[in-house]
């Protein structure tokens, strides 16, 4: 009796506490299946425009790490960079003197060997002597890079130098960092512009457009920055001064007549200062004249009374 006591306790001490185990199997699974469903319906409901905006972090986020790596080999091959890929903005400065008559030729000819060289005049300046007659002047021409060379060699021709000077200015680093700075842009506004057809609500709309407009802002200006140093680096600048040398006076400038016409010059250079020295002395002058004239009247009629006194 005592062993079937003790395997009647020892069986319900088992089946208590499988039931036990049992219902907290049951809670912890009922628990886990709950939090799942509750996370299911967080992520369903959950608005479409907020999972735009994280796929297109995710996008950005993604072309950042591209381009780091892209301007990575950028710099390591930009390290030995190759000379025909190179762009130099080349310029020179020419100082000629032209033979006596021949400055307007010279200026026509400057003019054709640019043009014929499908270049152009950017700017002219001339000068003129005291006749009238021009006789110096400026050019700037703009001829192709790849002539910069001969260019300056014909007009070396045309008359003698007296000096010259050229420079050259690389512009190869940072028209690369252009062109890196405008592919990011670039990808940035496809982005935008995918979001933008997205967008459902008018605020998300205003806010995608307003960084959109941001990021067009910047292509233009890095655009243009990009179309000045093509231009530059296509088209040389040639800075061109000539000039006629001044005539030599000869012994006949200083014959009679001219020696006449220094005299004629010089009297009335001494009549004019003549003039102007009395009128600026007008003022005095003519209180000393007044002085003068009484004191004469007074000797005149002293004398009168001697003279009147000697006859009595």
């Amino acid at each position: 009796m005592k062993i079937k006591s003790s395997l009647s306790k020892l069986l319900f001490v088992l089946l208590s506490s499988i039931f036990v185990f049992g219902m907290i199997f049951t809670g912890c699974f009922r628990s886990a299946a709950e939090e799942e469903a509750v996370m299911e319906e967080a992520a369903v409901s959950r608005e479409p425009e907020a999972v735009m905006v994280e796929e297109a972090m995710e996008m950005e986020e993604e072309y950042a790490e591209e381009e780091k790596i892209a301007g990575d080999a950028e710099t390591q091959y930009g390290e030995v960079p190759v000379a025909g890929d190179r762009k130099v903005i080349k310029t020179a400065y020419i100082e000629l003197e032209v033979e006596v008559g021949k400055f307007e030729d010279t200026l026509f000819e400057l003019t054709s060997l640019a043009e014929q060289n499908e270049g152009f005049v950017s700017n002219s300046q001339s000068y003129s002597d005291p006749d009238g007659n021009l006789t110096s002047g400026s050019v700037t021409i703009r001829i192709p890079s790849n002539k910069y060379s001969s260019i300056i060699n014909k007009i070396k021709e045309m008359g003698t130098v007296k000096s010259t000077s050229s420079a050259g200015q690389d512009v190869t680093q940072e028209y690369t960092d252009l062109e890196s700075r405008l592919r990011n842009y670039q990808a940035q506004e496809e982005v935008l512009l995918d979001l933008m057809k997205q967008s459902k609500k008018v605020s998300d709309s205003l806010e995608v457009q307003r960084e959109l407009s941001n990021v067009q802002e910047q292509i233009e200006v890095i655009k243009g920055r990009m179309d000045y140093l093509d231009d530059l680096v296509s088209f040389s600048t040639i800075d061109v001064y000539f000039y006629e040398p001044e005539p030599i006076k000869t012994a006949a400038d200083w014959g009679f007549v001219d020696a006449l016409k220094r005299g004629l010059r010089g009297a009335v250079s001494v009549f004019n200062g003549l003039m102007m020295f009395l009128i600026a002395a007008s003022p005095v002058l003519v209180i000393i004249a007044i002085i003068l004239i009484v004191i004469w009247q007074v000797i005149r009629a002293r004398k009168r009374r001697r003279v009147k006194k000697e006859q009595k």
